[in-house]
C-alpha cells in the first residue's frame, strides 16, 4: 500500500473504532504531536485514541494524498453537542510502511467546551 492507502485505511479503522487495525498500522516507536498532547509509544497513541474516539459519533474522511514518506488527511467529525461538526487534518510521516509521526491540526477551543 501506498502512503494515501494507508492513511485512508487508518482513518476507516478509527472511524470503526477498531484499535486491533490501528495499531498494524502504527510503529513501536510512534510519536504523537497535537494541539492538546504530545505523546510517544504505541500503547500510548492507541490509549489517546480509545479516548478520542470516544468524542465522536461518525468520522467522514474529505480528502487524502501521499507523497514518498508522507501522508495527509482532511477528515469530519460528527460530535454531540455542544461540539457538533468538528473538522481536522493529520499529517503522517512511515517508515518501512508504519506510521512514526503523527502531527494533528485543529482548533481545540471546541473541547473547551466539555
Amino acid at each position: 500500500m501506498n502512503t494515501a492507502e494507508i492513511i485512508t485505511e487508518y482513518y476507516k479503522a478509527m472511524g470503526q473504532k477498531d484499535f486491533e487495525k490501528l495499531e498494524r498500522f502504527l510503529s513501536s516507536d510512534v510519536q504523537f504531536i497535537g494541539p492538546l498532547a504530545k505523546l510517544k509509544g504505541k500503547e500510548a497513541v492507541i490509549e489517546a485514541t480509545k479516548r478520542f474516539t470516544s468524542l465522536f459519533k461518525a468520522l467522514n474522511v474529505r480528502a487524502k494524498f501521499g507523497s514518498n514518506n508522507q501522508a495527509m488527511v482532511v477528515y469530519d467529525l460528527d460530535c454531540p453537542e455542544p461540539i457538533g461538526l468538528f473538522s481536522s487534518s493529520a499529517l503522517m510521516t512511515f517508515e518501512n510502511g508504519l506510521i512514526i509521526k503523527i502531527e494533528l491540526f485543529y482548533d481545540a477551543r471546541p473541547f473547551d467546551k466539555r
